[in-house]
């Protein structure tokens, strides 16, 4: 009679994850393209330790968010919805005049989109800070800048 050996099958615990913070310089950067890199930091898919079932992603700090280009004309095509809870209650405006009165919200929004609808999803997306200008108040956490060359606006 042989002896089987079996394989554990790894699971990540909460204690073993480790988080970085990232800074990104979003000056000259396509929105969806750099929202796809930032989604995928938040939700830990670059990590060996990733799982579906845990938040085990980075932080990330998005800066110049005021400098973010939408290719073609997107910027004044697309519309961006909202709803007051009432009957009738719907808004909408382009992504044009949301980057003029809130940069900062309209990344938030477009990196909200591509991470999972769940309370994993909510607790991922506090995991970013989104600023529109240069400066940020997290020098103390020593984030670690990030280079998205595929993510840069061909001009």
């Amino acid at each position: 009679m042989t002896k089987e050996t079996t394989v554990r099958t790894h699971s990540t615990k909460a204690s073993e994850i480790e988080r970085t913070w990232w800074v990104v310089d979003a000056d000259g950067l396509t929105l969806g393209r750099m929202a796809t890199e930032v989604a995928r930091l938040l939700r830990g898919k670059h990590k060996t330790t990733f799982s579906p079932h845990l938040d085990t992603g980075d932080h990330v700090i998005i800066v110049n968010a005021d400098k973010v280009v939408l290719t073609s004309n997107k910027a004044e095509s697309k519309r961006v919805y909202r709803h007051s809870g009432y009957p009738g209650g719907i808004r909408s405006s382009t992504y044009a005049e949301l980057l003029d009165a809130k940069p900062a919200e309209a990344v938030r929004r477009t990196v909200r989109g591509m991470l999972p609808k769940n309370r994993l999803g909510r607790q991922m997306l506090r995991k970013l800070k989104v600023y529109a200008g240069p400066d940020h108040p997290h020098a103390a956490q020593q984030p670690e800048p990030l280079e998205l060359a595929a993510a840069r606006a061909r001009s």
